[in-house]
């Protein structure tokens, strides 16, 4: 068998499951993507993106330029360009523009939101700022004059920037942010000093599923929006952990399409952010023993082959493939060989010349599907 029959024949199981637990008609809307070029050498094209997105049955997406090496000054010529290719998506994308608070923010932001932008992207970690200086607040107040949302990395690579972002955030409370990434950079304090905050939303793109399981069990349902950060992320892999996640939280289906889709979109089709409900999970997580053993192995992987350590990755990929092999599997048995069976296939897939993406696709359904099984008795 090729590698793409490989593939098919490990990604079926999930697949199938995503079908089973997505409510029919439900609209996915992606609040995380990117078009063009980064400096780290990915890039992403139109027809690229949209596949991406057919791939999960997703109609919109949020667009915003990545790294690009053309940024200076101003972003202004990446932001031009996804300003063109959003009007080539038959309203499909929404476009943002990317600012730097160090080059002119406020006369790229006014020139971009007249040209047709309907939201900003900041990313303190490639920009290199914090969110105590004077422009963060006229960035805001730019915001709030053109009723955009903002969307701002809070992914890894950050210093403790949670106090100086919710003193800037409850400054400007008719702003309503998405934190990408979960907020993982400081979730804690994040979602426990913006609770009060009328316009608060969570990306759900993150690499490790735990990340998100928590963020259901201090955010409410209505404030959490699918997203899947493309180049980096794929849009049909992270629809499977939305819908995990969802079913372990015990989301019924207004909240799951709330999630998918229904929140952000009504941000931009005019009604508004939905009301609150409580956050749907306690404080803790239980995991099966047998599943928590190879989600920890598992977990480990994609770090290790992101940083260039393929042996590394490869050793803890044979750790979780071994951890699957159990005699007395108990509730877990079909988990175990679903996940099993992806995770050979993965190994495999590391060994061929374009097997790297497939492999990360399944070793992430994986770590999914064992971090969100239900408790089981065995």
């Amino acid at each position: 068998m090729d590698a793409s029959s490989l593939y098919a024949t490990a990604l079926a199981p999930f697949l199938a499951e995503a079908q089973r637990l997505r409510p029919a008609g439900t609209e996915v809307f992606d609040a995380h993507t990117h078009l063009g070029l980064d400096e780290d050498g990915r890039s992403l094209d139109l027809p690229g993106l949209l596949a991406l997105l057919d791939d999960a049955g997703a109609r919109r997406a949020c667009v915003f330029p990545l790294h690009d090496p053309e940024r200076h000054p101003a972003y202004s010529v990446p932001n031009d360009r996804v300003l063109a290719w959003t009007r080539e998506s038959e309203g499909r994308l929404i476009p943002f523009c990317r600012l730097d608070p160090a080059e002119n923010p406020l006369a790229e932001g006014e020139r971009c939101l007249a040209a047709g932008a309907r939201g900003i992207k900041l990313h303190p970690r490639a920009q290199e700022f914090t969110f105590d200086g004077q422009e963060m607040d006229g960035i805001f107040a730019l915001a709030e004059d053109a009723n955009v949302p903002v969307l701002i990395h809070a992914g890894r690579g950050l210093p403790p920037v949670a106090d100086g972002l919710v003193d800037l955030a409850l400054r400007h409370p008719d702003v309503v942010l998405i934190l990408a990434h979960g907020a993982i950079c400081d979730q804690g304090i994040l979602t426990s000093r913006l609770a009060e905050h009328p316009g608060v939303l969570y990306d759900i793109s993150c690499f490790f599923p735990l990340d998100v399981v928590e963020l259901f069990a201090r955010v409410p349902a209505e404030r959490i929006v699918f997203a899947s950060d493309p180049p980096y992320g794929q849009p049909a892999s992270t629809l499977y952990l939305a819908l995990r996640v969802a079913a372990h939280a015990g989301l019924d289906e207004p909240a799951v399409r709330a999630v998918l889709g229904g929140t952000i979109a009504g941000l931009f089709d005019g009604r508004g952010l939905p009301p609150v409900t409580p956050p749907r999970r306690g404080p803790s997580i239980t995991l099966s023993g047998r599943l928590a053993r190879v989600y920890g192995y598992g977990s480990l992987v994609g770090p290790a082959l992101f940083a260039g350590i393929p042996e590394q990755g490869l050793a803890m990929l044979e750790m979780a493939i071994s951890a699957c092999r159990d005699p007395e599997p108990g509730a877990v048995g079909e988990a175990l060989e679903t996940i099993g069976a992806a995770l050979s296939v993965a190994a495999a897939l590391l060994q061929t010349q374009d097997g790297m993406r497939p492999a990360i696709d399944l070793l992430y359904r994986s770590i999914v599907r064992a971090a969100t099984e239900l408790p089981d008795s065995a």
